[in-house]
């Protein structure tokens, strides 16, 4: 399947390649966020093109992810989408200890032993900001310097 949205559209799709039974998906996010709120739209609007209903949970802190995933965790052929938040972010061991099949914005995630990551490398990019800015303050005009492709998406 392809289809034209942003990356929380992609990770429906591949939820949906990496667990086929798939037909329903908690979305773990923070509705105080722009992100929480816009990434749950893009969900919502994809969710039929791949057969899979989203259930919006909305945390803010430890203990409503505590009190959302302990009661996730009891649903059978359950899975989870968690958004970007900084919340999330903070307490992704609380996250990371249910082992719930999951998709995740960020390498990170996988990397402390989730399942799925689909997101843009920061790190990466992060590195290439820096020595751009490094060569800057060294003397190098800007225009001077190539322009080097974005880093590839990691999942």
């Amino acid at each position: 399947m392809q289809f034209e949205y942003s990356l929380s559209g992609k990770w429906l799709e591949l939820l949906k390649q990496v667990a086929p039974s798939t037909t329903r998906a908690a979305v773990l996010r923070d509705q105080a966020t722009a992100g929480g709120i816009g990434q749950f739209a893009v969900l919502q609007s994809v969710a039929p093109l791949v057969g899979i209903e989203v259930v919006p949970v909305n945390v803010r802190n430890g203990d409503e992810i505590e009190r959302a995933i302990v009661a996730f965790s009891r649903v059978p052929n359950r899975r989870l989408i968690v958004t970007s938040a900084l919340a999330l972010n903070a307490h992704r061991d609380l996250i990371a200890r249910h082992r719930l099949p999951a998709i995740y914005p960020r390498r990170f995630w996988v990397d402390q032993g989730g399942l799925v990551s689909y997101g843009p490398d920061v790190v990466t990019s992060s590195r290439l900001a820096a020595g751009y800015v490094d060569r800057i303050l060294k003397g190098e005009k800007p225009a001077d310097m190539p322009v080097r492709p974005r880093p590839s998406m990691n999942w």
